[in-house]
């Protein structure tokens, strides 16, 4: 099942519901109104089935033109994120490294994302935005050394990513990537949470990124170095998993960056990141005013 977090325009109001999907389009029940305004609480209670039987339950209150997307975890404490993390990705370097014996890794924080069908935002400091689209995964059960062997139990869904990135920012400094991921509003999250018993396979879910429908980024998890059990467990050794925690898990090769001569995002574009079954994360691209 679906949920998302939204923002309805009429009052303002922030909620969460169910997806449902069908030929009158994408519309969305209001669990929040009842049950309260965070979708990670029922995360964290490890109440999830009883979620879904709500979302079953309810008729769909609202559709996509009464509401805003969110970012659908409001309330996680981390947004972990691996780089260079599929094999052609490494690749692209060109720098005739061998292949890393463990991910990279560096965090983002909430205000530098927003929700789907939002525009991600240019600073005024850089002409260098760089789209990224990944696969997010869903801490549900938390904990600190998590064994590979249990990992995924761990994982409560899915969600996608577009994770924009400031190129130039990222090279500011000798050993961090800090400032070039954290501008505000740079990147997106969304459209929703699919949760975890929808996924057949972690390590066969295909990630398309297209821009202005040209399609600049396709590759499959099964090329990932660093598979989603390793990250869970790995990123688990050195911080405490907590439910609603979110880990990006890499980008295929084919960002702007890689181009020649790059081709970077400008107002008006449009981007869209589908994989993994969960749907399609879309959107454009303005100038910070």
């Amino acid at each position: 099942m679906k949920f998302a977090t939204y923002r309805i325009k009429k009052t303002g109001r922030v909620t969460y519901g169910s997806v449902v999907e069908g030929k009158g389009g994408i519309k969305f029940t209001d669990i929040g109104k009842d049950w309260g305004s965070d979708l990670r609480r029922w995360i964290e209670a490890d109440q999830m089935d009883i979620l879904k039987e709500i979302g079953q339950e309810l008729k769909p209150a609202y559709s996509e033109k009464d509401i805003e997307y969110m970012v659908p975890i409001q309330s996680g404490q981390k947004i972990v994120c691996i780089g260079v993390n599929y094999a052609k990705r490494n690749a692209e370097y060109k720098d005739g490294s061998e292949a890393p014996k463990y991910p990279s890794v560096f965090l983002r924080y909430l205000d530098s994302f927003v929700g789907h069908g939002q525009n991600m935002v240019r600073p005024p400091e850089s002409d260098k935005l760089d789209y990224e689209g990944e696969i997010v995964i869903i801490i549900g059960k938390g904990g600190r050394r998590i064994p590979r062997n249990d990992a995924l139990s761990h994982i409560a869904g899915l969600t996608l990513m577009n994770e924009g990135t400031l190129r130039d920012w990222v090279r500011h400094a000798k050993f961090n990537v800090t400032q070039g991921k954290n501008f505000d509003k740079s990147g997106v999250i969304g459209p929703w949470m699919m949760t975890a018993d929808e996924v057949d396979n972690y390590d066969n879910l295909t990630i398309q990124t297209r821009v202005n429908g040209q399609l600049r980024q396709n590759d499959n998890t099964s090329n990932l170095m660093f598979p989603f059990d390793y990250i869970v467990s790995y990123v688990s050794t050195f911080m405490t998993l907590k439910p609603g925690d979110m880990i990006s898990t890499g980008t295929p090769n084919g960002a702007g960056a890689r181009f020649t001569p790059p081709k970077y995002l400008e107002p008006g574009d449009r981007v869209e990141v589908t994989a993994a079954g969960v749907g399609t994360l879309r959107n454009g691209v303005e100038d910070e005013v």
